[in-house]
């Protein structure tokens, strides 16, 4: 049996570099520090956003040896969170159901709660892939 240690995929970093002066990239790739300084600069003021179209690649294999892959897909739950997050559509995929429930109703924990999703959902996802599918709990 092969194991595909692909976590991260350097397509979904690319398109996430897109939008790479909110920092979504490198928080993406596991690195939450300067993705906060990205969006409250505007990615450097463009400079560190055109320095890291050269940088993914590097990125992107760190955190491929960084993080587990399994049963819950790093890219979907990045997505969802990036594009639909105010809503807990991450957190229903992740079968975190309460909190997806109150992320709906509340915009994210009024927005709160997705910031620290931002901050934390590599940790989430690779702690999910650990479990057996049939034993998450919601968080």
């Amino acid at each position: 049996m092969e194991i595909n240690a692909d976590s991260h995929n350097l397509v979904v970093g690319y398109l996430l570099w897109l939008l790479g002066f909110t920092g979504a990239h490198r928080f993406y790739y596991g690195r939450p520090i300067s993705g906060t300084v990205y969006f409250f600069t505007f990615g450097l003021l463009g400079i560190g956003w055109i320095i890291d179209l050269f940088l993914i690649p590097e990125m992107d294999r760190d955190a491929d040896y960084k993080y587990i892959p399994g049963h819950k897909n790093y890219n979907i739950t990045w997505v969802l969170l990036t594009f639909l997050g105010l809503l807990g559509i991450h957190r229903f995929y992740m079968e975190k159901w309460l909190t997806g429930l109150l992320y709906l109703f509340t915009g994210g924990l009024f927005g709160i709660g997705y910031i620290y999703d931002y901050w934390t959902l590599n940790e989430q996802v690779t702690e999910l892939n650990c479990l057996p599918p049939s034993h998450h709990f919601d968080i």
